[in-house]
């Protein structure tokens, strides 16, 4: 029978599945909300600060050292739209810190690559089809969260 102690035993056993499905979730909403409006609303974005604590208490087994460095990867990101007056938007680079924050050093630079060969794979197939120009621009985060759903469903982090 299904009872409270059940429920909050297999929230303990899990807690690292639920902090990643609660992610998920987080990033699909970014996703809808970048590809409708190409903006973030601050107060969302801002709220997913809450998902790197909650990382530290779902995955204890990453060092703190890994943690700090996913969200200097983050750092780096918000430099580079600094230099490039946001062609790649600041709000890409805050969710990438805050990624790495959640997820660490050594899986935040492995979904980076993997939303780097999507994004390169949907340019080069709408500049095949004539529907882009080199100069267009199409929003970041739904790769990030495909990258991220598609590692969760493999099991790289």
């Amino acid at each position: 029978m299904f009872t409270l102690e059940n429920a909050a035993q297999f929230a303990a056993e899990n807690r690292w599945l639920l902090c990643r499905l609660t992610f998920g979730i987080y990033l699909i909403i970014l996703s809808v909300m970048d590809i409708k409006r190409r903006k973030l609303k601050l107060t969302v974005l801002l709220s997913g600060v809450l998902f790197i604590p909650a990382g530290v208490l779902c995955r204890n087994e990453i060092p703190a050292a890994f943690l700090l460095a996913g969200g200097a990867v983050g750092t780096v990101f918000l430099a580079v739209s600094k230099v490039t007056e946001e062609a790649f938007g600041y709000g890409d680079s805050v969710l990438i810190l805050i990624m790495g924050g959640f997820l660490g050093f050594w899986d935040i630079l492995a979904l980076l690559t993997g939303a780097f060969i999507l994004a390169a794979a949907f340019s080069l197939i709408l500049l095949i089809r004539s529907r882009f120009q080199r100069k267009d621009t199409f929003p970041f985060v739904p790769f990030l969260t495909a990258a991220y759903l598609g590692g969760m469903a493999f099991g790289i982090y």
